[in-house]
């Protein structure tokens, strides 16, 4: 019975039972026949303190005590030194804490996950069967009917515009082929040439759906898609743009006598955050005892310049290594690598990635499904939900024989708000399932793509800049790779912050505008004022209460994006 106890509960530093982080295969407790003495007092820790499942030591009985006393007594010892069956059933007690309590090392709530696609599933069946009562259809074809209008024109558009990023390699194998110190480098020129490339393509791209008159179905899903490809494209070029450099600078160093010494520079990242000089491991080991011998040599400083050109050489050749270490630069400028980079979920390039051996396609063929399902119920509940309290508001607020006064414009908005709260809830959570979960797993699945980290636990944030980190790994690896560690050096942490959360405001604001084909500003105010809000948060007045921030940051996420909406489309 105690080999069961084990495997069902775990004991923590403060002697408290725990459950363990899976659903316990037996029920009972184990038995304390091993804390107990042969004269059925219990035997105290070496440090003094009694066991955690016992109150403590037996109370000794008198000699004189009456014969019922010792009975109790003798039964008592009985119990705790064999823990025999009873008569009657008994139910076994100890110092636990619930599967919800923060204590708890329980973390599997799978149940609750599909608890809420049963519920999902609940309303769509029962909104579908009050459409066939009032319409006699199951489903109304208000957004459905908007998905096949120039379907065709869509899809050719989405093919140019993926097709046309790829001006990025022919530009770096020019980048690269040309001469040291030419005007078409990628540090003179290079740079440049590919900068003013991408700002006018987003701008073709983003009139492409204005120009034709598209719907708002498919300019969500081209500007969505356009964003993606710009960030790729940028991503591709940058970094074998740095890499070219690097590798212009190692064929110079064949020649010591006329290239450049400098030491080659690491950018900022999680573990670097303050940006450094790189230095070889080789030579880092044992630096101090080669300095004492170099000294007392005649030819130190010959010796020290042809340490420091050995450094050099091998921080920029393993610079052009892939991490995993099979590819060389230039060997991934082909047309394969950048195909298989568009199709890979990430944003940011790199030489090489780890692959999984085989395709599951139970796990894809699931994904598929589930996006097909999401992108169901999306539609149900902008249908049944939002699209009616949008359009009762607008002719509200648009009534043109009792125009409402100030008061009553204020109340049509609250009250719009309001209904819209729960169905962005549901909107916030399917979308996030559907990109992160089921494409991005799908799109990996298929392309062999062994990272599967999208997103953290961005439920539990506490403040927005949490949020930002876990929410969308791809778009905050992409930030803060090509936007906050590229500024940093220039600029300063702070000012690098403020310039990354501003280019991702200016995003979204591009986004919403194209939606609703409204440049208002509210997304991009509302995306700012998250700075202020993370520094509120992190007074010592305020840091440290993570229920209270964590509710803070839900219900500011909820009403957000209901306050969001009601503005692009009411005002």
């Amino acid at each position: 019975m105690s080999s069961s106890t084990s495997a069902d509960v775990s004991e923590g530093p403060d002697r408290i039972l725990r459950p363990r982080p899976r659903k316990p295969v037996h029920t009972q407790l184990s038995h304390i026949s091993n804390l107990s003495e042969p004269n059925g007092a219990l035997d105290p820790n070496t440090n003094g303190h009694v066991t955690a499942t016992t109150s403590g030591r037996s109370t000794p009985v008198p000699p004189d005590a009456p014969q019922s006393v010792k009975a109790l007594s003798s039964a008592r010892k009985q119990v705790r030194a064999e823990q025999r069956r009873r008569l009657f059933p008994t139910i076994e007690f100890a110092s636990r804490v619930s599967h919800f309590d923060p204590n708890s090392d329980y973390r599997d709530f799978h149940g609750f996950f599909n608890l809420f696609w049963i519920g999902l599933a609940i309303m769509a069946v029962t909104t579908m069967l009050r459409n066939v009562k009032d319409t006699g259809y199951p489903m109304r074809v208000q957004i459905w009917s908007l998905f096949t209008v120039k379907l065709w024109h869509l899809a050719i558009a989405d093919f140019l515009m993926v097709a046309s990023t790829a001006v990025a390699l022919p530009l770096q194998k020019l980048f690269r082929d040309a001469p040291a110190g030419s005007s078409l480098t990628w540090a003179k020129g290079g740079t440049a040439i590919m900068s003013i490339y991408q700002v006018l393509w987003l701008a073709l791209w983003i009139a492409v759906p204005f120009l034709f008159g598209w719907t708002w179905t498919a300019q969500v899903f081209l500007i969505l898609h356009t964003m993606v490809m710009l960030m790729k494209m940028h991503s591709y070029a940058f970094y074998n743009g740095h890499l070219s450099e690097a590798e212009k600078r190692l064929r110079d160093l064949d020649d010591p006598s006329t290239a450049s010494r400098a030491p080659a520079y690491l950018y900022p990242t999680p573990e670097n955050p303050m940006g450094t000089v790189a230095t070889s491991p080789r030579s880092a080991n044992g630096s101090a005892q080669q300095h004492q011998l170099l000294e007392k040599d005649h030819h130190h400083e010959s010796s020290e310049e042809s340490d420091e050109l050995a450094q050099l050489r091998e921080v920029l050749a393993r610079e052009l290594t892939s991490p995993i270490g099979n590819i060389t630069y230039p060997s991934n400028l082909t047309w394969w690598n950048y195909l298989d980079f568009l199709c890979c979920p990430t944003l940011c390039y790199e030489i090489e990635y780890p692959r999984t051996e085989k395709i599951d396609w139970q796990n894809l063929l699931s994904k598929i499904a589930a996006t097909f399902g999401c992108i169901f119920l999306l539609t149900i509940i902008s249908e049944e939900f939002i699209l009616p309290a949008l359009t009762d508001a607008s002719l509200r607020l648009n009534d043109t024989v009792a125009p409402p006064s100030p008061s009553e414009i204020l109340l049509i908005l609250s009250e719009t708000i309001s209904w819209l709260l729960f169905p962005f809830m549901l909107t916030f959570l399917l979308v996030f399932l559907v990109i992160f979960e089921y494409v991005l797993g799908a799109f990996a699945e298929i392309t062999h793509f062994a990272d599967r980290h999208f997103y953290s636990d961005w439920w539990n944030s506490t403040d927005w800049m949490e949020f930002s980190r876990e929410w969308n790994v791809p778009v905050y690896s992409f930030l803060r790779r090509h936007v906050y560690s590229a500024s940093r050096p220039y600029i300063g942490k702070g000012n690098a912050t403020v310039i990354t959360f501003l280019i991702s405001a200016v995003g979204h604001e591009i986004v919403m505008g194209c939606i609703t084909k409204k440049l208002r500003g509210y997304g991009f105010v509302c995306q700012m004022m998250q700075l202020p809000l993370v520094v509120l948060q992190r007074t010592r007045w305020v840091r440290g209460r993570e229920t209270f921030n964590n509710v803070c940051f839900w219900c500011s996420m909820i009403l957000g994006l209901s306050l969001i909406c009601s503005l692009y489309v009411l005002v």
